[in-house]
């Protein structure tokens, strides 16, 4: 497969695994060609590769700079906004678990907590079987919370001698 083919192959891949972990197919398209290319990409770069609109991409880079994916750079003697991606897959794997934890699983612990504490008789069964699904719930969720902490904080090496450890 040719350079060219292959990186097309990838973001096109990559926008298609990004709906699956909760991000539109544009924003993970963008942060693919900005991971892939070696220099700083202008706005103008990313809607010609990509031919999205200028709004798409500028919404889009928006949020990939709030996700702490990407960020805003400039080149001497250029008047354009540029942009580069993090390349550190390991980085961009745990900011990515940091983000989708912080908009995700904590709202849900906090939820489960507002809901566990419902009112009514605990010994009536429909409010028990509530109490302890929410319950149950919640004890998942944070085992979660610090399996992903754990993650988050491990270093990569450490992390992949560990996994490797598990499988043999």
């Amino acid at each position: 497969m040719k350079l060219n083919d292959a990186k097309l192959k990838f973001i096109d891949s990559w926008g298609s695994f990004g709906t699956h972990w909760g991000i539109n197919r544009t924003m993970a398209q963008i942060h693919a060609l900005l991971l892939i290319s070696p220099d700083p990409l202008s706005q103008d770069d990313i809607m010609e590769q990509l031919s999205v609109s200028r709004g798409n991409v500028n919404m889009n880079i928006r949020e990939l700079i709030d996700w702490g994916l990407v960020e805003r750079t400039s080149i001497p003697g250029e008047r354009k906004e540029f942009f580069i991606a993090e390349k550190d897959i390991w980085k961009v794997s745990t900011t990515i678990i940091k983000e989708r934890k912080r908009r995700e699983l904590d709202p849900m612990l906090k939820l489960m907590d507002q809901l566990a504490a419902v009112e009514g008789d605990k010994k009536d069964k429909e409010v028990k079987q509530f109490v302890e699904t929410m319950q149950g719930i919640k004890r998942f969720g944070n085992q979660a919370d610090k399996m992903l902490d754990v993650l988050v904080k491990a270093d990569e090496n450490w992390f992949v001698g560990s996994l490797m450890k598990f499988f043999k």
